[in-house]
Formats: C-alpha cells, structure tokens, sequence
C-alpha cells in the first residue's frame, strides 16, 4: 500500500514523463536520484494503476483482424491495411503498399528466383516497390499474356518492372493467358522457350499472386480474356475463384472445366508445391473466392484490407 506521499511523488513523476513529454534524465536530475530510479517509479505507477497505457491506434483493430485470420485460416502471417472510408481505388493502392513494404522486409536476401502472378492489384504493389539491389534475383512470369489491352497487369510486364526495381533480371512467358483450343495449348506448352519459363514457374521459392472472383469485379472479363457465357459455365461448373486464371470450387479445387485446360500458366497443384505463396488481394466481393484459396492452401501469408478481412472472419 502506498503512502500518501510515494502517492504524490509517483504521480508528479508520471506526470512530467507522459504529460509533459520530459526524458527519465530530466526527471532525475530535477528531483536528485539516478535514471534507473525514474524508470523503477514509472513501472510503479504502472502496477498501481496510476498510469494506464493503452495504445489509441485504428492499427490495433487490424492487429485483432491478422490474428483472427491466422487462427481461422491456419496461415503463417497476415497483413490487414485500414480501409474505413476509402475509395476502391485507395483501398488498392494501400494494400499495394503495405505489400510492397512487407514483401521488401522479409524477402530473404538469398531467394533467387520469385514468381509473380497478374492483375491490378499486383500492378499496384510492384508500383509501390522500393529500389533495391538484389541482383541474383530472377523474377519469373506464373501465367501467360499477351496482346494490346491493359499490359501493365499482365504477368511478364510485373516480372519486368518488378526486376528492374530489384536490380534483378527477369523471365519473359511467350504466350497468352488463355488459348483458343485445348490442342493448341497442349502444342504451346511443349514449345522450348514456354516449357522453361513453366518449369522456372514451379521451382521458385517464392511466389506473389492475386486472387480473383470470376462472377464479380473480374478484370479477366474486363480485358476480354472469358465473356459471358464462359461466366456461366463457370459458375455451372463451381467456380468460385482463380489464382493465375486457374478456376477453383468453393473448397480451393481445381473445377473440371475446358477453360482450365486452354491455360498457359502454373498449374494449382504447382502452385501447392511452391514453399512459400503470398497472396495480395482486395474488395469485399472476393471474401469467397480468398475463403476458398486458402482453404485449398494455395496461399501462407495475406495482405488484405479491413473490410475484406471482416467479411472473412463473419
């Protein structure tokens, strides 16, 4: 039990640290004891319930959000960015960047072949990417594209921008996304300069990849890759989402489909085999298709927004 003057004397310490914003030295010196002294005062406070510190921070949600994720979902780490508030378009360019941080961080410096998938959301976190110099790294394409429309979100177009910000070199996929026929696939794919760039895609350490909700918001309908009636027939099938345009079922496998079979790109069991998979993703109408991901244990670590990360965990 304190004493009515420890009492005063702890509080008027308290005070001028937190209030006043004086340093343990300051204090020491004004009231004549040493630093270590100041310091054993603080922490009395503290247990007295004189100084109650709680940390006022919309981080703190998010932190409860990461863990609430990495319990449900069982995964290796989760970044949840706030997003109250924002525009769609904010809402991608945050996530971009908290990915761009998080992936520069700890990516370990003797990775040397990382794979990367497409779409806009990637697009924005190889944007946000610092300059580095990581000059063993080799950046590889997962899927194919080619073509006129939106090349800044096709995979061989990231891997370049993406080497380029690491000092690095990079892979280049010969190929569209989608094929017209299930034979001319068959036929690209044993092509010399396609074959490496797949096998490359199965033996890198690391992959970054988008997840995408055919039937909502698909930029792959945007862009002209599937149109309506391939939609429908997705969604006969059971699609509820893709990853590198391979479609998966609600519970992350892959649908027996022909459009899974025109793809050029990693394979979903390939993507499984991966030692480490990072998903960046977000928007509210994909919690279904990411719930389905990461059940099918495509992804270790998600970077997403606030509200995506609610709609997962209710």
């Amino acid at each position: 039990m304190l004493s009515w003057e420890e009492r005063r004397q702890l509080v008027k310490v308290a005070n001028l640290y937190y209030t006043e914003g004086w340093t343990q030295q300051q204090i020491a010196k004004k009231i004549g004891v040493s630093r270590p002294v100041i310091s054993k005062m603080l922490q009395r406070a503290k247990d007295a319930g004189i100084v109650e510190v709680y940390i006022k921070d919309e981080s703190v949600h998010t932190v409860e959000l990461e863990k609430g994720l990495e319990e449900k979902f069982g995964l290796q780490d989760t970044v949840v960015v706030p997003s109250v508030g924002f525009t769609p378009d904010m809402v991608r360019r945050a996530v971009g960047q908290a990915a761009a941080h998080y992936v520069s961080r700890h990516l370990k410096t003797n990775v040397e072949r990382l794979g990367i998938s497409w779409g806009t959301t990637l697009s924005e976190f190889v944007k946000e990417y610092p300059f580095e110099r990581r000059e063993n790294m080799n950046i590889v394409p997962l899927v194919g594209g080619m073509g006129t429309k939106s090349v800044e979100i096709h995979a061989n177009q990231l891997a370049y921008e993406l080497a380029k910000k690491m000092n690095g070199t990079c892979s280049y996929l010969y190929a569209p996304a989608i094929v017209e026929s299930v034979e001319l696939t068959e036929r690209l794919v044993q092509m010399q300069d396609i074959a490496q760039v797949l096998e490359e895609g199965k033996n890198v350490e690391v992959a970054i990849v988008g997840i995408g909700n055919p039937h909502k918001g698909s930029t792959m309908k945007d862009i002209g890759y599937i149109h309506e009636t391939d939609i429908q027939s997705l969604k006969k099938a059971g699609a509820i989402g893709d990853i590198g345009s391979r479609f998966f079922d609600q519970d992350g496998v892959p649908i027996e489909h022909e459009l899974n079979k025109r793809i050029i790109g990693l394979r979903l069991r390939d993507l499984k085999n991966i030692p480490y998979v990072i998903g960046i993703v977000e928007g509210t109408y994909k919690a279904e298709s990411i719930e389905a991901a990461l059940k099918g244990g495509y992804v270790q670590t998600l970077i997403t927004d606030e509200q995506t990360a609610l709609a997962l965990l209710n």
